[in-house]
């Protein structure tokens, strides 16, 4: 559809779009509707500032390929569209219920257990959920904070890098762990872990102890493949199952006032 004159969008224009959500955004005298889906450069997309270094070198090194042959500056384009699509960082609808919590990064849920938490994280002996995401190459990798509250804890541990999809990479490989008390609540903490995989070498972690912080902001980005553990609140039951596909900032992993709901499980088709 075109622009559309102040006043004339309606509720008709919002319905036709085939995706589960939407967005309208205000452009000068014009109203454009924008599927939330669409991820397209200048709709609803942008770079992560920690690409913007990877993706000027390519365009210099496109440029330098140009000058010796067309098929090498067809490379050097391919890498250079290649970083800006994985560092992108699409806009997300965060749900606004405190009482919900959010996935922390796009992927494929990998992994629902039942166990103790490790000691590092100071959240007690009693068994919570554990929800693993697994990050591909393709995935946005940016991170957002699963819930409101304020920071307890920001760990860093070096390790190896094994594939971030084996359930050992947990506790192996190179990770950053943040402890978040939920909605400042200091008996009710969670925690969530960034953890690199074999490719990813970085974890880009912006946050700091003692800091407030509120549900689907930006918290940072592992690079180039990685996994992501979240440590639900005691008694939180999961509302995914392994094989979903995770969306960072929009897909709910709990509702906290959820606490004799069975654990789901699910077929992939």
């Amino acid at each position: 559809m075109g622009c559309l004159k102040a006043g004339e969008l309606n509720r008709r224009d919002l319905n036709s779009c085939p995706h589960e959500k939407w967005y309208a955004r205000i452009d000068g005298a014009c109203r454009i509707i924008v599927c939330q889906r669409m991820g397209f450069v200048g709709v609803n997309f942008s770079i992560h500032r920690e690409g913007f270094l990877f993706v000027g070198g390519a365009a210099v090194l496109t440029l330098i390929l140009a000058g010796f042959s067309a098929k090498l500056a067809l490379v050097g384009i391919v890498l250079t569209l290649f970083c800006a699509f994985f560092f992108r960082n699409p806009k997300r609808v965060v749900p606004s219920d405190e009482n919900l919590i959010v996935s922390p990064a796009d992927g494929t849920v990998c992994g629902v257990v039942l166990e103790t938490p490790p000691v590092e994280l100071g959240l007690g002996e009693e068994q919570r959920y554990k929800i693993s995401i697994f990050l591909s190459l393709f995935n946005v990798h940016v991170n957002r904070l699963p819930v409101s509250g304020k920071v307890r804890s920001v760990m860093y541990h070096p390790g190896s890098f094994v594939n971030a999809s084996l359930d050992k990479a947990s506790v192996l490989n190179e990770r950053n762990a943040i402890v978040v008390e939920v909605n400042g609540d200091s008996n009710n903490a969670m925690a969530f872990v960034q953890i690199a995989g074999m490719i990813g070498r970085r974890i880009i972690c912006e946050i700091h102890e003692g800091q407030d912080v509120s549900k689907g902001e930006i918290f940072g980005m592992i690079r180039f493949g990685s996994r992501c553990d979240v440590w639900l609140p005691v008694g939180a039951i999961p509302q995914v199952c392994n094989g979903q596909t995770m969306v960072a900032g929009e897909s709910v992993l709990a509702d906290m006032l959820v606490h004799a709901a069975a654990v789901r499980s699910g077929t992939v088709i």
